[in-house]
């Protein structure tokens, strides 16, 4: 099956990466100032509200949908800018824009490839934070799919917060947001959900990390069993050079126990970012 194909290519590619490339960040002993940035640039890119330009390219693989066993592709183009407002506050800009292969979940063929719903989310941040770093603002829910089946219908709106410690080669936090729909059409569901992301990192020499990043959600309007997805798992990443280019690279894998009737028992996340530390051309 082709998306099978695409599977198969995105998770060897992956791997290649992680195992087999050099990493220009890891060097020989006499070289502390390039395992000191190592060790700074990977504190910077679990920082949800770091001063780093990002772009992350993630790919959702979420298996065994439906009684035919489908497989739903979700790749999430996810750019980051951070912008200092003040001498004292900057402003996080982070957009998920998914592209999204949605299976018909009821046949064994068949489904809706296009883009679905647009997801920005603008956090405040002090530019000088202190042990406790912490950022807060709106997200939306912007209705931009391009088939029924692939978004909600609806404008939405409401609070997002992220808060972190970063103690020596931890990185500790959690986000959260609950969006509710305030506009579109009238006749699809109404939108109250929440989501909810933990993130335990640790920090490897020569650029890798450990890192457990589930997502939770809850659909405030259905009932119990269907309103929670909870998954447990996590991954491994590297941060590394390709050429000149510093990148984030990792793969995570997600079962999860509680969830709706029908929806996937289990997932794999592959993430691919492009780095941009500040000051760096």
């Amino acid at each position: 099956m082709q998306t099978d194909i695409h599977y198969g290519i995105r998770l060897g590619l992956l791997t290649a990466l992680l195992i087999g490339a050099p990493c220009a960040f890891s060097q020989t002993p006499q070289a502390p100032a390039a395992q000191a940035s190592t060790a700074e640039l990977q504190k910077q890119t679990q920082n949800p509200v770091s001063s780093l330009i990002s772009v992350p390219i993630q790919n959702n693989s979420n298996f065994n949908i439906g009684p035919f066993d489908r497989t739903q592709d979700v790749l999430n183009i996810q750019p980051v800018i951070p912008v200092q407002v003040t001498t004292t506050w900057n402003l996080i800009t982070r957009i998920i824009q998914p592209i999204v292969w949605q299976p018909y979940t009821n046949e064994p063929t068949g489904g809706e490839y296009g883009l679905g719903d647009m997801n920005p989310t603008f956090f405040l941040s002090p530019a000088k934070p202190g042990k406790v770093i912490w950022g807060v603002g709106p997200a939306f829910l912007i209705p931009t799919a391009t088939n029924s089946i692939l978004g909600q219908g609806k404008f939405g709106i409401g609070p997002s917060i992220v808060v972190l410690v970063q103690p020596g080669k931890w990185t500790l936090g959690v986000l959260a947001n609950n969006i509710w729909s305030v506009a579109g059409d009238s006749s699809r569901p109404d939108v109250n959900q929440f989501l909810l992301q933990y993130f335990v990192n640790y920090n490897l020499q020569e650029g890798w990390f450990l890192t457990i990043q589930p997502i939770i959600t809850a659909n405030w309007e259905v009932s119990n069993p269907n309103r929670w997805t909870v998954p447990f798992g996590g991954g491994v990443g590297r941060i590394m050079k390709l050429g000149a280019q510093p990148v984030n690279i990792s793969a995570q894998f997600y079962g999860n126990p509680v969830r709706p009737a029908g929806t996937s028992p289990w997932g794999m996340r592959l993430q691919f970012a492009l780095l941009f530390p500040k000051g760096k051309k």
